[in-house]
């Protein structure tokens, strides 16, 4: 059963534009709706992954890319912490924490499950600037490594989870485009009026890498107008804003998942999506035990504090 959600068929989306305008019935409407599809239109294409280079020294989109967002991400997380009362350069330090936890993890499961073209090539493992990493990896690693800091810190693990969680959401909307000047983790084959031109395959797909990006940012939005909602009326409590961010991105994922060609599997399975349920159970469970229970989150603080 998990299987065949996990595969689950995409959407007629490529359908929805002729089957609209087979439906209507007078030509002005079409000469509309076709004047509306050309405004829509949007053609996709990597001018390549360098931005230059200079001898042996390479600076490529995807590294400048993750570099901007953990910048952005930081910056702001840092404002939101002084928001609630927080020592900012706690969140400085934390930020170091997450790099090396999120990173490495992020390519190690990447690795992972891309083993058998790894196995044949292992030098290339350590080239995470050719991309390859996994954002559910680096989720992963930078809890684990956020745990250990707030353990040593005697800080609140889901109150740093809070400050963070809307910093992830706009890091991973800038961080999707390193995909498009990859060229890498495109969809289906499309004629949408959007699409992605991938020149070795000399066809369009879909442009999941907006998809994701443009999702992101919705997270984004809702998590900070949580955030600001709270700091006003203290309706929240400690933990829920990262849960939410579980649940949303973990809704979206599913989704965008569902049309990529280039997932990372399990067997039959789309690892992204089983990783997606599971974030969407942690979090609403996480929710429920808030709301219905009462009962705050465990945390790594002693119960004496």
């Amino acid at each position: 059963m998990l299987a065949e959600l996990m595969n689950l068929p995409t959407l007629g989306i490529e359908n929805l534009f002729s089957t609209l305008q087979d439906l209507t019935p007078a030509h002005s409407i079409t000469n509309s709706f076709n004047s509306v599809r050309s405004i829509l239109a949007w053609t996709f294409v990597s001018p390549g992954a360098e931005i230059f280079q200079i001898g042996s020294l390479r600076l490529k989109w995807y590294g400048l890319l993750i570099a901007t967002a953990v910048l952005i991400g930081v910056n702001l997380s840092m404002r939101l912490a002084r928001s609630r009362q927080v020592d900012p350069e706690s969140i400085a330090d934390l930020s170091i924490w997450l790099v090396l936890g999120a990173i490495p993890c992020a390519r190690l499961y990447y690795v992972a499950f891309e083993w058998q073209t790894y196995a044949r090539h292992p030098d290339q493992i350590i080239k995470i600037w050719e991309g390859g990493i996994a954002i559910y990896g680096a989720i992963i690693g930078g809890s684990i490594a956020a745990i250990i800091f707030a353990k040593l810190k005697q800080i609140s693990f889901w109150q740093l989870a809070d400050i963070v969680a809307p910093s992830l959401a706009l890091g991973q909307a800038i961080g999707r485009w390193g995909n498009f000047f990859n060229s890498e983790a495109y969809g289906s084959r499309t004629d949408l009026p959007w699409k992605l031109y991938i020149p070795t395959e000399r066809d369009y797909f879909h442009p999941t890498f907006l998809y994701e990006s443009l999702w992101n940012l919705i997270v984004f939005g809702i998590l900070m107008w949580f955030f600001i909602d709270n700091n006003r009326h203290h309706r929240l409590k400690t933990g829920s804003l990262f849960l939410v961010y579980l649940i949303a991105y973990g809704i979206g994922r599913f989704g965008i998942e569902g049309l990529r060609t280039d997932s990372l599997m399990l067997g039959s399975l789309r690892i992204s999506q089983v990783v997606s349920l599971v974030g969407i159970a942690i979090g609403t469970l996480g929710l429920l035990w808030l709301y219905i229970r009462q009962r705050n989150l465990p945390d790594v603080l002693d119960s004496s504090q």
